[in-house]
């Protein structure tokens, strides 16, 4: 082995053992995904006629435009009824330990088909959902080119949405590639809010490659977090009073897209939520310098988004179930 080869050696497990200490890790590109799935995925995603308007699709509450959200405090729903609570990003979402900010979905496959049939989102149902499919030529062949059979069910189109949304990672961040080594990939300024960030006891939440997501957490916890959302958190799931206010913590990922931001969509801005999280969660006044650290060192979290071309849907037909949008 030459002496070049050994140092490049050393020189990647010190940079390895370095990026080990951090609470934050580098986020990996896609990897293990059904690439047939996923462009049958990317369509679904897109389709608005899973929802009983024609009008609201996946991407609607979860714009891949706008960091995988809607940028608004709660969404609108079916005949513009206002939605209970914010609507997360779905970018990382393959990381977290469940969705939905109350954990009620256990993962990705599972969440897909909550929306269609809530009243107060798309306002469908599977059974219609899965006729409206069954009647489009196209989808009926790509189904059988994906599946190996053309019998369309729930659990198939809920499984390929959410292969699709596995491949929606964000990464090569400035954070990541600081991470890898490239030590001019941040400024002072921003170095001092990631040094504050640690010091202040935010990674005791927001860690791991999606800076969060992995855990449930008091909102709430040194001071009560005061909202007029009626959502109680992991007690709506467990019936347990101990879980009221337990949250899923929101991955930080991109976090400068993905405003207003808590469960309530109240924060306006970064640097109003670091304020709130800094009093109520650490029991720590930030200054307006450190909270300007801080949300400096937050947008350095944002990665390369998602791009692709827009898929083409195939086109409806006589048979197909006319959307009911003011029904």
């Amino acid at each position: 082995m030459s002496k070049k080869t050994i140092l490049s050696a050393c020189l990647a497990g010190l940079m390895s053992t370095a990026m080990a200490q951090e609470p934050i890790q580098v986020i990996q590109p896609v990897q293990n995904v059904n690439l047939a799935q996923v462009e049958l995925g990317k369509k679904l995603y897109f389709d608005p006629r899973l929802s009983k308007s024609g009008f609201i699709s996946c991407n609607s509450c979860h714009n891949l435009s706008m960091g995988g959200t809607d940028n608004l405090k709660t969404s609108i729903g079916h005949k513009w009824q206002q939605g209970p609570i914010n609507a997360p990003t779905v970018l990382n979402s393959s990381m977290n330990v469940a969705q939905f900010w109350d954990g009620r979905a256990k993962d990705l496959k599972e969440q897909a088909g909550g929306p269609i049939a809530n009243p107060g989102e798309m306002a469908s149902n599977h059974s219609l959902a899965v006729d409206v499919l069954k009647s489009i030529p196209g989808y009926v062949r790509e189904f059988r080119l994906v599946y190996g059979d053309g019998d369309i069910d729930i659990d198939k189109v809920t499984q390929a949405i959410a292969e699709f949304e596995k491949t929606l990672v964000t990464p090569n961040s400035r954070f990541d590639q600081w991470l890898l080594g490239k030590e001019d990939a941040l400024t002072e300024k921003e170095l001092a809010g990631y040094k504050l960030f640690k010091e202040s006891g935010c990674t005791g939440c927001h860690n791991g490659p999606a800076v969060g997501g992995n855990s449930f957490q008091k909102m709430g916890v040194v001071a009560p977090y005061e909202t007029r959302n009626p959502a109680r958190g992991r007690a709506a799931v467990t019936g347990k009073d101990a879980d009221r206010f337990m949250f899923k913590v929101p991955t930080l990922r991109n976090v400068e897209l993905t405003y207003p931001y808590f469960h309530d969509g109240e924060a306006e801005t970064l640097s109003e939520a670091v304020d709130v999280m800094g009093r109520l969660q650490l029991g720590r006044q930030f200054s307006k310098e450190e909270n300007a650290q801080i949300v400096a060192f937050l947008k350095t979290l944002t990665g390369e988004q998602p791009a692709f071309l827009m898929p083409i849907l195939p086109p409806s037909v006589e048979a197909t179930p006319r959307p009911r949008p003011f029904d």
